[in-house]
């Protein structure tokens, strides 16, 4: 299984907007240099984002993009499903059906069972934990000279 950065670079945007007072916003392009990401890559993940209701966009001049929910709402799952979608990891492709000459319908794989246990095993990990235990994790003190360079960015670059 490989997850692709999409969904790291999500939480982290994620944890940025968190950062934001009441009404401000950040521009994409301003996250995806902050997380340096392609601009027109981000913005496909922002819209993702998006419509999944996690985030909300503002249009125009002043516009930018803000949370739509709290924090501690926001699953990491949540996220994984927004940019990954609902797909399964593990699909058997039936080679056992075909050296045993059986029909799929005979439920010949020997791994899909496991591979659906690890999958809701990972799942029900991605669940319990949302972004606002991660925001609670950067408070810890090897992240704290570093976080408020970044809380300064934060003020200096949204838009009220």
């Amino acid at each position: 299984m490989h997850m692709k950065t999409g969904v790291e670079q999500s939480v982290y945007a994620i944890l940025l907007l968190n950062m934001l007072p009441d009404k401000a916003v950040l521009p994409g392009e301003a996250i995806s240099q902050q997380l340096g990401v392609s601009a027109s890559y981000f913005q496909k993940l922002l819209r993702k984002l998006v419509s999944a209701d996690l985030i909300a966009s503002v249009p125009g001049i002043k516009g930018g993009f803000k949370l739509k929910k709290r924090i501690e709402e926001i699953r990491i799952y949540d996220v994984y499903l927004a940019i990954e979608g609902q797909q399964t990891l593990y699909s058997s492709s039936g080679i056992l059906c075909d050296m045993l000459e059986l029909r799929e319908e005979d439920r010949c794989c020997l791994l899909s069972d496991l591979m659906e246990e690890a999958e809701n095993a990972w799942k029900s990990v991605l669940k319990k934990k949302t972004v606002a235990d991660l925001a609670e994790e950067m408070k810890a003190e090897r992240f704290a000279g570093k976080l408020e360079s970044l809380k300064a960015w934060v003020q200096d670059t949204m838009v009220i």
